[in-house]
């Protein structure tokens, strides 16, 4: 009898998500070539509630379960992308900010892109970890106490928490592929390389598969 070893990584949707965010990160962990392991992860859609959501892009996604219904031990990751509302209502979203803080304090990675970082920002989930964001004026503004630990990069991963800007999709992705061990080093860096720098040398790499 074959043991089911596969994980699940959890995508927080809500309306206006940024779909263009997230879009590599979730393809690629469901069934991007050249991984390690294929076929470790499932990516599962989680909603405040399980009414249809809409994203940026005017896409509709139907939540696979809602919030309540999870918990860390049953997560790999939990991954927070951007959208207006984390500044437009960052009450209503405050729920996923309080199960970010749940998933760390358990040791379960969460990984926050954009918008999502000022709910981390306001959670108090930076003050004590390296981290960046779209600009340090940008979370100054909700009043958090963490820009002592503010890095101007791309992208950030510390004490089990990823973030990243808005414009650093690519870098996202390869955190959170570093995380999930979904690559050898070598495999993640010609994956980066051909996707953010275009570069032709790094697809043979990949052919490689080493």
């Amino acid at each position: 009898m074959i043991e089911n070893t596969r994980q699940t990584v959890h995508l927080a949707v809500y309306d206006q998500l940024a779909d263009w965010e997230i879009g590599h990160t979730t393809a690629t962990i469901r069934g991007g070539d050249w991984q390690r392991d294929p076929g470790r992860y499932d990516v599962v859609t989680v909603g405040l509630t399980g009414a249809p959501v809409t994203t940026a892009g005017g896409l509709t996604i139907l939540p696979d379960i809602t919030l309540p219904q999870l918990k860390p031990s049953s997560s790999a990751m939990l991954i927070l992308p951007g959208a207006d509302g984390w500044d437009l209502d960052p009450e209503a979203f405050s729920p996923f900010a309080s199960a970010a803080g749940i998933w760390l304090d358990a040791g379960v990675p969460v990984a926050a892109i954009c918008g999502a970082t000022a709910g981390l920002a306001r959670e108090g989930l930076l003050d004590y970890r390296d981290h960046t964001s779209a600009a340090p004026e940008y979370l100054l503004a909700t009043g958090y106490a963490g820009m002592r630990r503010y890095r101007s990069a791309l992208a950030v991963s510390d004490g089990g928490l990823i973030t990243a800007g808005p414009t650093a999709p690519l870098e996202f992705a390869r955190e959170v592929f570093a995380a999930l061990d979904l690559y050898t080093p070598r495999v993640l860096d010609a994956w980066y390389r051909l996707h953010a720098e275009h570069d032709p040398g790094a697809y043979h790499v990949l052919l490689e598969g080493s």
